[in-house]
């Protein structure tokens, strides 16, 4: 039997849930031995007073499974309130955005058949940092 790896997923707000509802049937499909341990974040514990978007249960869920799998997440409009991308990238000390890009001709159209790049953006300093 293989032995599934514990992973912290948090299905976010707006489209959210519906991205991660599809992802993770992806990832059961792939064959992908995953535990699933699901984390509230965002608007909801906003709402409930936690200026950060996160409450302490959520951390020890990260520190424990060390894989984060989130959805797009909202921040509330007006003063006070903490990004909570920020706050997880600056939390967990995450230097790197990685972003590949790859073509997926002939299957999607696209001007660029041959793409194949992957971004990384420093994420600890200047403006992105928050």
């Amino acid at each position: 039997m293989t032995k599934l790896v514990p992973i912290t997923i948090a299905r976010g707000n707006g489209i959210g849930p519906e991205i991660m509802e599809a992802t993770l049937r992806i990832l059961t499909a792939s064959g992908a031995a995953i535990a699933p341990e699901e984390i509230e974040i965002g608007e909801s514990v906003y709402t409930r007073g936690v200026k950060n978007g996160i409450e302490e249960s959520s951390w020890a869920s990260l520190k424990k499974t060390k894989v984060f799998l989130k959805s797009p997440i909202t921040t509330p409009q007006g003063g006070g309130f903490k990004s909570l991308n920020v706050t997880v990238r600056k939390t967990l000390g995450l230097f790197a955005n990685i972003r590949p890009c790859v073509s997926y001709h002939p299957y999607v159209e696209t001007n660029f058949p041959n793409m194949d790049v992957v971004i990384v953006r420093e994420n600890e300093e200047d403006l992105y940092s928050g």
